[in-house]
């Protein structure tokens, strides 16, 4: 009797034992064909196992692993890519519109956006609060990189960014944003001085920072790359550096009234050395075409029926204002020169990708950015992309590939395979067929975890 027992015992303790196997992975995602933009291809009906935050495992359906207590979600045969960044935005508009910047946080997910770079404001001390709050999983938002401050001249365009004139007051600017955490340098020209610009060029260089932004319409693009420049965003100043009469112009001080000529003026070889200087130095180009093709519309264009706007806070909608007056204040003539700006813009996106420059997508939307929205921007971004002549694939690897690049996060994100971070958009769709799928989002998965 007591050996039966105890062959009992063993059997209902070994029972229990396979009943309660703990799996290796949390999540399960199966049946998906999964989108490989950096090889344009699709890698059809795969599983990706998710551990803590992180993809374990990836396999072919063929070879299914166990699902014993894990979560499972059933892809059946939908499309799946690492989730999206968006690589320039703001928080910004001062404390009294803080709760509506937060507002906008959501938005970025729910579009499955999960990572932004912020690219300065005056409100540093709360995105370094959600920062740590989005990496400790306490708020539920995309992963944050941040300049802190803008650096400026005497005179700063926008609050809360740093006076800089010389080497000192540099010195002591890096200082700070060192001090707080920022993630990289960001320049502005409201008053900052070509001098001045070059020496927080040597100087980020020697800290080991990245540094991108504005550059003075008096400094010369060459030289800034000489002096350690890591990325400049918008096209301004490469359209001036591919102009042979840039530095008559640049004498002439005309500041951003150069641009009707520097467009007449574009000179494709000039442009084919400096794209190639571009790649050789490894400086990233964020151009924010969407931007540009929102506020070039202003004066003709009403906003007021985006199903957007209506979740746009009232602080935030005021602060578009400013741009909206400044639209109509312009004559036809102002319009048309916009126009030839923006086609020009654009005509620059496939020979800078041909000579090998790595290109972000940037929104450049927040308060002030009149009617750019958080989330829907950055899809619209990727089809100005691909209507500048990158084929789909291109233009996502403008957002999760080179976005990681530039802040040397490569080895966590841009692809999906074993050991990337499981930030995840499950799709209906192909984006590589054509870009706009990439809003056919079915489920967000953030740091792995399902959030839609």
């Amino acid at each position: 009797m007591i050996r039966i027992l105890f062959v009992l015992t063993l059997f209902s303790f070994g029972c229990a034992t396979e009943l309660t196997k703990t799996p290796d992975f949390d999540l399960l995602i199966r049946n998906v064909h999964i989108v490989d933009a950096v090889n344009d291809t699709i890698i059809p009906n795969q599983w990706i196992a998710v551990t803590g935050n992180t993809i374990s495992q990836v396999g072919s359906m063929e070879e299914e692993p166990d699902t014993i207590g894990a979560d499972v979600i059933e892809g059946a045969g939908d499309f799946i890519m690492p989730g999206l960044w968006d690589n320039h935005i703001h928080f910004r508009g001062g404390d009294s519109l803080i709760t509506e910047n937060k507002a906008l946080i959501p938005h970025f997910i729910s579009h499955g956006i999960t990572t932004v770079r912020e690219a300065g404001g005056d409100i540093t001390p709360t995105i370094k609060t959600w920062q740590k709050e989005i990496a400790a999983s306490t708020m539920e938002g995309p992963r944050i990189f941040t300049s802190g401050p803008k650096l400026d001249g005497d005179r700063p365009a926008w609050a809360g960014s740093i006076s800089v004139t010389n080497s000192t007051e540099v010195a002591n600017a890096l200082d700070s944003l060192q001090a707080i955490g920022i993630d990289y340098v960001k320049t502005y020209d409201g008053s900052l001085t070509d001098s001045t610009y070059y020496e927080i060029l040597r100087q980020t260089e020697e800290r080991g920072l990245k540094v991108t932004g504005h550059m003075p319409l008096t400094a010369n693009l060459r030289e800034a790359i000489a002096q350690g420049l890591d990325g400049t965003e918008h096209l301004y100043y490469l359209l001036k550096a591919c102009s042979p009469l840039e530095d008559s112009l640049t004498r002439l001080g005309l500041g951003y009234g150069m641009m009707g000529a520097l467009v007449d003026s574009y000179d494709s070889l000039l442009a084919f050395e400096l794209f190639s200087q571009l790649a050789d130095a490894e400086v990233i180009v964020t151009p924010t075409l969407y931007i540009g093709k929102v506020l070039g519309g202003l004066a003709m264009e009403s906003h007021q029926s985006d199903s957007m706007l209506q979740y746009m806070g009232p602080g935030i909608q005021k602060t578009y204002e400013g741009r909206i007056r400044s639209a109509k204040r312009n004559t036809s003539t102002l319009s048309r020169q916009r126009d030839r700006l923006g086609a020009t813009f654009r005509s620059m996106i496939k020979p800078l990708q041909d000579a090998g420059v790595s290109l972000l997508a940037g929104s450049d939307c927040g308060p002030y950015n009149s009617f750019v929205y958080p989330g829907t921007s950055l899809h619209s971004e990727l089809e100005e992309l691909v209507a500048a002549g990158l084929t789909p694939a291109e233009a996502l690897r403008t957002s999760f590939v080179n976005g990681p690049k530039f802040v040397n996060q490569s080895s966590k994100y841009g692809r999906i395979e074993k050991g990337k971070v499981a930030d995840l958009v499950l799709l209906r769709s192909s984006p590589l067929e054509d870009i706009r799928h990439t809003m056919s989002i079915r489920s967000v998965i953030l740091q792995g975890k399902v959030m839609r």
